[in-house]
């Protein structure tokens, strides 16, 4: 399986969950690293933009493929599941808490989130604390100039 994480260059070669831990997440608190991709490539842009302008976004950024071995389980976030405000911001410390046990219990290294960014969607939240984690390898990794008519 492919999902795929923006960021900017300097982080693009490094997955860790540093970034993430440094200020906490919708899905982690501060402090709780962990990895936030996406299903693909469109979201994973969706995701980053909502954070910017056209006049704050940098451009460095990179499109980085990960590649997860299909065999790898998964545990799964219902929307059923999530309090109505889930995804109102800033985040909220139910989604956080989820998260953090995800991370802390070690049960699985992926954690199958609904996009609180494009309704339909998925994340891919990867545990880099868990026994599995050094078998996610980075595929690939490319210039991603954002179109700046996303910002118009």
């Amino acid at each position: 399986m492919e999902v795929f994480r923006l960021t900017r260059e300097q982080y693009a070669r490094s997955l860790s969950g540093k970034g993430a831990a440094l200020k906490g997440a919708r899905w982690n608190s501060v402090g709780v690293e962990l990895i936030y991709s996406a299903t693909n490539r469109s979201l994973a842009m969706a995701e980053v933009a909502v954070h910017f302008t056209l006049a704050t976004l940098p451009d460095d950024y990179r499109m980085v493929t990960l590649y997860i071995p299909d065999t790898f389980p998964l545990s799964r976030i219902s929307l059923k599941s999530l309090p109505e405000n889930w995804n109102a911001f800033p985040y909220h410390i139910s989604t956080q808490t989820i998260g953090d046990k995800f991370v802390r219990e070690r049960s699985c290294c992926i954690l199958k989130t609904p996009s609180a960014v494009t309704k339909g969607d998925f994340n891919f939240l990867l545990n880099p604390a868990h026994p599995d984690f050094a078998r996610i390898k980075i595929k690939k990794i490319e210039k991603f100039p954002f179109d700046k008519r996303i910002f118009g």
